[in-house]
């Protein structure tokens, strides 16, 4: 089964749904468990139509200028905030993934991971993952950012950059397509802030997430990235693929946990923006 794909525009209360994993949960009789959503389509969300459509336009010249660089950004031990160690096994799943003669990524974490380090690599590299703690400002979106090893790299910053050919940001994150429900019909997250930057394809998180499982969904979405051949008969990283490259992971988690309500917990929180 190749199952088709569909944009999710959600305004209001609706922006604050899993649309994604909508369905019937309850296991009875008369409703079959698994009857949801991702059963039958491979979910995208956007910010605004215009932003979708712009996205599309830009396709076609990114895969010319298809660049296979990743730079993989880790902080396990940040400063005032909870460790998350998972974040070291998932930079080592997806440099195992990654290094080949073909495919360049360059892994900074910890002290290596400073925000003038960072900046500097991410003008050279046309696709990012984060595996931190981020912070969403709802006051100031601009302020919202990723904790690295001296403090937090704000969006602000990223946009004043010079950043060609974004393809890809991955948001290993906690809360990084969050909006806040006073400014529901406003899409004030990070995951709508990467977009706005110039990056085609972003995978953000709703809600907080399970450490634990971080590292296995990442090993998942980059293997099925890694594995398909471009136009250009380079291997490496093309954001239309992602979100297939996304729904792919999560199905091969929700297979082993189940769709019970810790089990959805673990697989709910991932989305897919751009296109």
């Amino acid at each position: 089964m190749n199952p088709a794909r569909i944009w999710w525009c959600p305004t209001g209360p609706l922006a604050f749904l899993p649309l994604h994993a909508a369905g019937i949960y309850a296991q009875n009789e008369r409703f079959p468990p698994g009857l949801c959503v991702s059963d039958f389509v491979i979910s995208s969300y956007t910010p605004t139509v215009s932003a979708l459509l712009g996205k599309v336009r830009r396709s076609a010249d990114a895969r010319e200028l298809l660049s296979s660089k990743l730079l993989i950004i880790s902080q396990p031990n940040t400063q005032g905030l909870p460790p998350i160690p998972g974040t070291t096994t998932e930079m080592n799943a997806i440099s195992a993934i990654t290094r080949s003669d073909n495919f360049e990524s360059l892994r900074l974490e910890g002290e290596a991971a400073t925000i003038s380090r960072v900046q500097l690599e991410m003008e050279s590299h046309s696709s990012i993952h984060f595996a931190c703690h981020a912070k969403q400002d709802i006051n100031d979106p601009l302020k919202s950012g990723f904790y690295l090893h001296d403090g937090r790299l704000e969006l602000a910053d990223i946009i004043r950059q010079n950043i060609p050919h974004c393809q890809l940001a991955f948001l290993s994150a906690c809360q990084t397509s969050t909006g806040d429900e006073k400014l529901s019909e406003e899409a004030v997250h990070l995951a709508a802030g990467m977009l706005a930057v110039g990056y085609q394809g972003v995978v953000a998180t709703m809600w907080s997430i399970a450490d634990q499982y971080g590292a296995q969904i990442a090993e998942g979405f980059y293997k099925y990235l890694t594995d398909r051949e471009v136009p250009s008969g380079v291997r490496g990283i093309e954001s239309v693929n992602a979100a297939r490259a996304l729904h792919q992971a999560i199905q091969g988690i929700r297979k082993r946990v189940g769709d019970t309500e810790q089990g959805l917990l673990k697989w709910v929180p991932y989305v897919h923006f751009g296109y």
